[in-house]
C-alpha cells in the first residue's frame, strides 16, 4: 500500500499527537474541581465543641507557650466575654496576653462533624482545616507528630496517648489508628458524602519541642539516631553543669525547632517520614484508592522550604491522587520589613497548584478599605490586571482568594481599622490603640461589598470561619475567638485592653449576614461564568470610585457593577442594546439610547446577568 506525502504527514502528526497527548496526561495537572470550590477555613480548637468529655487538661498544655502548666486553669467558657479574665486567670496576675495563650475552649473533630449540615446550608464545598496533628498548643503549628490527630480532638484521649507512647513512630508498619485518627477519617467520609472536600494544613518547615524525634535528641544528645533531623547549633557538654544544647527555631522561636535541609530539601530520613505521613492521610486504606483520604494540602511558610523538596512533594502527592490540591502560603520575603514575595517560582507546574492570594487581598484592601493607602478605581484595575497577567491562564483559577485568616485581623475589624492589613503594628501588643469594637452598619455594608467582589472574581474564594456569622477581632490572638453559634447565648463584649474606648457590644449569630453570604455563594455556585469565565474590566471612573467588570463563558455574560463611593449614584454605561437581570433581587435594567442606566446604593456591588434575546 502506497501513501502520499499528505497522508504521511498526517500519520506523523497523529503519532506526535498521541505521544505528546499521553505524555501530557501523565504529567502533573491542576485539579479541575478547584475552580468550582468555595473554601471555608476552620480553626479546630475554636470552631465547635462537639464532645466535652475529651476537653483538654492542664497537663496537655505542657510544651506550649507560655509554658505555664502550674497556675490554676480550667477550660474556658465558650460564650464568655473575650477580653475578660476568668477567675482562675486573675489569680496568676499575668494579664490577658499570658492567659489567652493558655486558653482552651474544647473545639474538636466531632464539632466539625456536627456542623457539616450548617456548612452545606451555607453553600461551601471545601474545608481547609488548620493543623490537627497532636501538639500541646491551641494552634497546633508545633506538631508532636505528623501521623496522629491530636488526642484531645478525639473521643478517648488517654487511650490515644498510650498508643502514641508505645508505638515506634519511625516505622510506618508499626503505626496504629487512634480513636482521634478514626474520628477524623469519619469526618472525611461524612464530608465526602455531602460533596465537601477536606484540605489539611501541612507544617513541614518545623515541629514543636514535643515532637517525638526532637524529644529523643533532648534526652540522648548526639547519641540519638535522630540527631541529624534538626538544625542543631551546639550540643550539650555532659562534663559541664550548664546545658549548652542550642538549635534553630522558626524565625528564632525556640518552641518551633526547624527541620534540617540539604540541597535537595528536607534530609532523607525526615522526608521519608513526612511522605509516609502524607500517604497515611491521603490513602488511609493503602489500597491505591484515595477516595477515603483528604483532598489536598495547604503548606505553611512554604517559602522557607527548599524548592527541590516541593518538587518531590508534588510528585508524591499527585501519584497518590492526581486531583489533590496543593496550595502554598507564599507572602513574605522579608518578614521584618513587610516585603511581598512573587509566588511565580512555585507556580511553574512542578510544585504548587496555587497559593494563598494575599497579593489580591492587599489590592482589595487598598481600594475598598484603606484611607491613607487608598488607590483609585483605575489603579485597582491595573493592579488586578498585573496579577492576572503574572500567572498562567490555568493557574489563576487555582488561587485561593482570601480577605482574612488565622494570621490576620478579621475582615470586619480590618474595615474598622484601615491601613493596617498585614502590618506588624496590627496586633494590640504593637498597636494599643487598635479599635476592638464591633463594626457599625456602614462597616458591615463595606464587608458585603467586598464579599460580593470576592465571590465574583477568578480564583477560589475562602471564608474564614465565623465571618458569615458576624464575628470580629484583632490580629492574633483575637481573630481566633470561639465561633458564634445561633443556639448559644453569649456574654456581651465589654472588657477592653485597647487604649481606644469601646461600647458594650452584643454578641450573637447574625442571621441577616449569614443569609447574605448564603445568597452570594449560591449565585457563584449556579453561574459557571463566575467560577471559570474570562475576566476583564470594562469601565472605571476614578473621581466617582466606580468600576465594572465582565465575566463571560460560553455565551453567558455577567456584569459586576461596583459603587465604592459613600453615596448612592446612577452609573451610566455605554453598551449595545441589551437587558440585564440583577441576580440578587430580580430587577431588570435595559439600555436606553445605547446607554445602560444603573441606580446603585453606596458601597454596593450588583451582579447583573445578560438576558438572552
Amino acid at each position: 500500500m502506497q501513501i502520499n506525502l499528505v497522508q504521511k504527514r498526517a500519520f506523523i502528526f497523529l503519532l506526535l499527537f498521541f505521544y505528546f497527548g499521553c505524555k501530557e496526561r501523565t504529567s502533573p495537572v491542576h485539579p479541575h474541581w478547584v475552580e468550582d470550590a468555595i473554601f471555608y477555613q476552620i480553626f479546630p480548637e475554636r470552631f465547635s465543641n462537639g464532645d466535652p468529655s475529651n476537653d483538654p487538661t492542664k497537663e496537655s498544655l505542657k510544651g506550649s507557650w507560655p509554658h505555664d502548666a502550674e497556675s490554676a486553669w480550667q477550660v474556658s467558657p465558650w460564650t464568655s466575654d473575650w477580653y475578660k479574665l476568668q477567675p482562675w486567670e486573675e489569680q496568676n496576675g499575668k494579664g490577658f496576653d499570658h492567659n489567652v495563650q493558655r486558653r482552651r475552649y474544647g473545639g474538636d473533630i466531632q464539632g466539625i462533624i456536627n456542623k457539616l449540615d450548617y456548612l452545606s446550608e451555607l453553600g461551601i464545598n471545601t474545608i481547609y482545616i488548620n493543623p490537627i496533628f497532636h501538639s500541646p498548643s491551641l494552634h497546633k503549628y508545633d506538631a508532636a507528630t505528623y501521623h496522629h490527630v491530636d488526642a484531645y480532638f478525639g473521643p478517648n484521649p488517654q487511650n490515644d496517648l498510650e498508643i502514641m507512647e508505645n508505638e515506634d513512630p519511625v516505622n510506618p508498619q508499626n503505626w496504629q489508628w487512634t480513636e482521634a485518627d478514626k474520628l477524623f477519617l469519619e469526618l472525611i467520609k461524612q464530608a465526602h458524602e455531602k460533596n465537601i472536600r477536606i484540605i489539611l494544613d501541612g507544617v513541614f518547615n518545623h515541629t514543636g519541642i514535643n515532637f517525638w524525634a526532637f524529644k529523643d535528641i533532648q534526652e540522648k544528645g548526639q547519641q540519638s539516631k535522630f540527631k541529624d533531623w534538626f538544625v542543631v547549633n551546639a550540643w550539650d557538654d555532659p562534663a559541664t553543669e550548664q546545658n549548652e544544647f542550642d538549635y534553630a527555631g522558626w524565625t528564632g522561636v525556640k518552641e518551633l525547632p526547624e527541620l534540617k535541609e540539604d540541597e535537595k530539601g528536607l534530609v532523607a530520613p525526615v522526608r521519608d517520614y513526612v511522605f509516609a505521613s502524607i500517604k497515611r492521610w491521603m490513602d488511609p486504606n493503602n489500597d491505591g484508592n484515595p477516595e477515603d483520604g483528604i483532598d489536598g494540602w495547604r503548606l505553611d511558610v512554604a517559602e522557607m522550604v527548599n524548592h527541590n523538596f516541593w518538587k518531590k512533594f508534588r510528585v508524591h502527592v499527585k501519584t497518590i491522587n492526581p486531583q489533590a490540591y496543593i496550595t502554598g502560603e507564599i507572602f513574605w520575603e522579608d518578614w521584618d520589613n513587610n516585603k511581598y514575595m512573587d509566588p511565580k517560582p512555585w507556580l511553574k507546574g512542578d510544585e504548587f497548584d496555587g497559593v494563598m492570594n494575599y497579593r489580591w487581598a492587599v489590592a482589595m484592601s487598598d481600594f475598598f478599605i484603606n484611607k491613607e493607602k487608598k488607590i483609585s478605581a483605575g489603579k485597582f484595575a491595573d493592579r488586578l490586571y498585573d496579577l492576572d497577567l503574572s500567572y498562567a491562564k490555568e493557574t489563576r483559577y487555582q488561587l485561593l482568594n482570601l480577605m482574612d485568616s488565622h494570621d490576620t485581623d478579621r475582615l470586619s475589624s480590618h474595615i474598622v481599622n484601615p491601613d493596617l492589613f498585614f502590618d506588624k503594628m496590627v496586633t494590640l501588643h504593637d498597636n494599643p490603640g487598635y479599635d476592638v469594637r464591633k463594626p457599625n452598619a456602614h462597616e458591615w455594608q463595606i464587608l458585603k461589598l467586598i464579599v460580593t467582589v470576592q465571590m465574583t472574581m477568578p480564583g477560589a474564594p475562602m471564608v474564614y470561619y465565623g465571618s458569615e456569622a458576624g464575628m470580629w477581632g484583632a490580629d492574633d490572638p483575637s481573630e481566633r475567638k470561639p465561633m458564634i453559634w445561633p443556639e448559644f447565648v453569649y456574654e456581651p463584649e465589654f472588657a477592653n485592653i485597647s487604649t481606644t474606648p469601646r461600647p458594650v457590644d452584643p454578641v450573637f449569630f447574625d442571621s441577616t449576614l449569614f443569609n447574605f453570604y448564603q445568597s452570594i455563594i449560591k449565585i457563584r455556585n449556579e453561574q459557571s461564568a463566575l467560577r471559570s469565565g474570562t475576566f476583564r474590566f470594562v469601565y472605571s471612573d476614578n473621581p466617582s470610585d466606580q468600576l465594572i467588570y465582565l465575566r463571560e463563558k460560553e455565551g453567558e455574560q455577567i456584569m459586576v457593577v461596583i459603587n465604592n463611593a459613600a453615596k448612592a449614584t446612577e452609573i451610566v454605561y455605554p453598551i449595545q442594546k441589551s437587558s440585564w437581570v440583577d441576580l440578587l433581587n430580580g430587577s431588570v435594567f435595559s439600555t436606553t439610547d445605547k446607554f445602560l442606566h444603573v441606580p446603585i446604593a453606596e458601597k454596593t456591588a450588583l451582579i447583573l446577568k445578560r438576558k438572552k434575546n
